[in-house]
């Protein structure tokens, strides 16, 4: 199935009010560095909203996926808890710091780790198919998915264009981390694609070289993903043990795809030229050879610079673009490998832009968005409330610098205060959003 009107619409999370350093993601070299710092969570989402209105200038079709709640005061029952929310928070925040952290993370605004989306074109009932990653190798984010799932189903209501799966089932041999891990060439957004999925281990086999990070994919969750999606064109690559050992906890930190286009460190696969060559003959019979620009620049600077975490996206007139972090503008060699793919004609433009809240937790600008492929009725049926626009971008600045924090800690998160303050900004920020009662305490109050 080809559909000419496809476009690709980047949904972008909103970072949440409870964005801080708790140092959550092992193997992470950004959240372990920033651990215990004071975060800024109003500067971190300005800087978001100004990525998203520049995605609209260069005429992107751009979303939103709101922040979860928290603190989590349910987890916070379930674990044996027990009072009012405000005494809840109190005793957490004595006993266990380490574990109100865990229920107060805002790490769902790193949207490429939300879902598996595979596009209409290459599915076999010819509609978007979403599976929210399970997260389950980490414990903060192992409690993301429900939320998620029924975000997905708010927006992606119509089931003639879109079907939302259950997460998988929540047994490590199933590690699934969402599109981080997921790739998909092809020769335009609306017609058949190979979909490359990318696995640190397999977790059914394990291998001497397994890395010492955790490998968070696993090679069987894949499986199920390309299955669930009725996917009939499917490649499966081992990241690099190397990789994850340097920082790349996912293979968005060292490759990135856009159509027909693949950028990527050396290390980030174990056997670059077999990877290339089989890459090549698999999308033969869909009409198109893959470009490739491969980086030999030190692993250290890539992981630093997030210079493969970039926006790769295709343009209005048929060009392509980066949207890179000024980190990587800083660095000498990610910066001369950006000049370098100019020169070579691999993309047109570079914009380099102020992320450095979420970059200092180890999210850069393809951690930020998830990226969704749509014909135009599937476009159209998308929730309007989350379809950014400039009036809708400025209205959402406005609750955020009404309502969040310049400064945050631990401490400020255990106060029953911050609780309160963070309900009135979901239920502000929501309201904006058209998404009444997506939150349990909204429910609770209702």
């Amino acid at each position: 199935m080809t559909d000419k009107t496809t476009q690709e619409m980047n949904f972008d999370g909103l970072v949440g009010p409870t964005h801080n350093y708790a140092g959550l993601s092992r193997g992470n070299i950004a959240s372990a560095s920033h651990k215990g710092l004071v975060s800024n969570p109003k500067a971190a989402a300005l800087q978001g909203l100004t990525k998203m209105e520049r995605l609209i200038d260069l005429g992107i079709p751009q979303g939103v996926l709101p922040p979860h709640d928290g603190p989590r005061i349910s987890v916070l029952r379930q674990m044996g808890f027990t009072g009012s929310d405000a005494d809840i928070l109190q005793l957490a925040l004595r006993a266990n710091p380490a574990l109100l952290a865990n229920v107060s993370s805002a790490s769902s605004m790193w949207t490429a780790n939300a879902a598996t989306v595979s596009p209409a074109a290459d599915t076999s009932d010819s509609r978007v198919h979403f599976t929210p990653a399970n997260l389950i190798s980490m414990p903060h984010r192992a409690l993301e998915h429900g939320l998620t799932q029924r975000i997905l189903s708010r927006i992606f209501v119509d089931d003639a264009h879109f079907k939302v799966h259950d997460a998988l089932l929540m047994n490590p041999m199933l590690g699934d981390e969402g599109a981080a891990n997921h790739n998909r060439l092809c020769k335009s957004h609306g017609e058949e694609g190979l979909e490359v999925f990318v696995y640190g281990r397999a977790a059914l086999a394990a291998r001497d070289d397994d890395p010492t990070f955790p490998a968070r994919q696993t090679l069987e969750s894949c499986h199920v993903l390309a299955s669930h999606h009725g996917l009939s064109r499917a490649h499966f690559l081992r990241q690099n043990p190397a990789a994850i050992d340097a920082g790349a906890f996912h293979n968005d930190v060292v490759c990135v795809v856009n159509e027909d286009t693949m950028l990527y460190h050396a290390l980030a696969f174990e056997t670059p030229d077999q990877m290339e060559a089989d890459l090549t003959r698999a999308c033969d019979p869909l009409g198109f050879a893959p470009r490739f620009a491969r980086a030999e620049i030190p692993i250290e600077d890539a992981v630093k610079s997030y210079v493969f975490n970039s926006q790769l996206v295709s343009l209005p007139a048929g060009s392509m673009a980066m949207i890179l972090p000024t980190e990587t503008e800083e660095m000498p060699s990610a910066k001369a490998y950006v000049d370098s793919l100019l020169a070579d004609g691999f993309i047109q433009d570079a914009h380099y832009l102020d992320l450095r809240q979420s970059m200092s937790n180890g999210g850069g600008p393809a951690c930020l968005r998830l990226r969704v492929a749509m014909g135009a009725d599937a476009m159209g049926a998308v929730h309007s409330g989350v379809v950014m626009t400039k009036d809708k971008i400025a209205a959402l600045r406005g609750v955020v610098s009404n309502h969040y924090r310049d400064r945050l800690t631990i401490e400020d998160i255990g106060d029953p205060q911050f609780l309160t303050d963070v309900r009135e900004t979901l239920d502000a920020l929501s309201a904006v959003l058209d998404l009444p009662n997506l939150y349990d305490f909204q429910k609770d109050a209702a």
